[in-house]
């Protein structure tokens, strides 16, 4: 099973869900090819009613704590009640592009 297939899974059994898309984004970043490290996920659930942004990604990552100890590096999480999902009217935002992280930031250069 794929890293994005165990996110998918974990977060359907812990979670209502109403929409979930699971995108791996690792090649838009500085990996070997066929990496599972970064990933957007897009999760609707009638559970986020009432909470706040933070809680609802404690949620996600108490369910994927892990992938999180393990193989996925980074999580772009966008969370939204059905009510919020509806009034958007589309997808989530676009994932900015990577911009090299440590490698480029001239504190870590040696």
């Amino acid at each position: 099973m794929t890293v994005a297939n165990t996110i998918e899974q974990k977060i359907r059994d812990g979670l209502p869900v109403e929409h979930l898309e699971v995108v791996n984004e690792s090649h838009m970043h500085n990996v070997p090819p066929d990496s599972e490290t970064h990933f957007k996920v897009t999760v609707v659930s009638e559970a986020f009613d009432g909470q706040m942004p933070v809680r609802r990604h404690k949620q996600i990552y108490a369910l994927l704590d892990a992938e999180m100890a393990g193989p996925v590096h980074a999580l772009a999480l966008h969370t939204f009640t059905p009510q919020e999902w509806r009034a958007r009217g589309g997808p989530a935002q676009a994932s900015p592009d990577c911009r090299g992280g440590m490698k480029t930031d001239p504190e870590f250069q040696q």
